[in-house]
């Protein structure tokens, strides 16, 4: 019942969001460290500037570091892209699952929560354990079997809630069709 700034573009008119999950923060590190190594080693070959030209022409070795940053520049607005990108968003009446690929690649499936069968969240490893990120999936009987969304934070705490909109749906289902 939380107040969300975002917009479902096909959200029905008595659909309401109740959660909007991103990813953990750590994935921006992943991208930072991509983003360093960039830096360091074009540091690295503008460095040895004098010893390269001597084996490469100038001119060659611009046109490599052009491609080289062009390229890894493009994998680390990627990296980004999925953190910002990519969203469970769980309404009163569904789970939205949005997940960036790819550059341009991009896949949205959503289920109805009465299809949902199972929430399960997991934690492995030192690092998500002590930042508290990993995992959540939840498993349908729709034809998207299964949403896994991945470097999710505070794993656990996310499957209850989402467990507990799942049963005040059911429960809401239930009182409607007895009546």
């Amino acid at each position: 019942m939380s107040n969300h700034s975002f917009h479902l573009y096909d959200l029905k008119n008595w659909e309401n969001i109740k959660l909007i999950l991103k990813r953990h923060w750590i994935t921006l590190m992943y991208t930072a460290m991509h983003f360093l190594f960039l830096i360091l080693s074009v540091s690295l070959i503008l460095a040895f500037e004098s010893i390269i030209f001597y084996l490469i022409p100038e001119n060659l070795l611009n046109v490599f570091l052009v491609i080289y940053i062009s390229i890894f520049s493009l994998f680390i607005y990627i990296g980004w892209m999925k953190y910002e990108l990519d969203l469970f968003i769980i309404t009163n009446e569904r789970i939205v699952w949005i997940e960036q690929k790819w550059f341009l690649d991009r896949n949205i499936s959503e289920c109805s929560l009465k299809d949902v069968q199972e929430v399960n969240a997991r934690t492995k490893w030192l690092f998500s354990n002590i930042l508290d990120y990993w995992l959540v999936t939840i498993h349908t009987a729709s034809e998207k079997s299964e949403f896994e969304m991945d470097f999710l934070p505070i794993p656990f705490e996310n499957q209850r809630k989402i467990t507990n909109v799942i049963n005040e749906y059911k429960m809401m289902w239930k009182k409607v069709t007895e009546q």
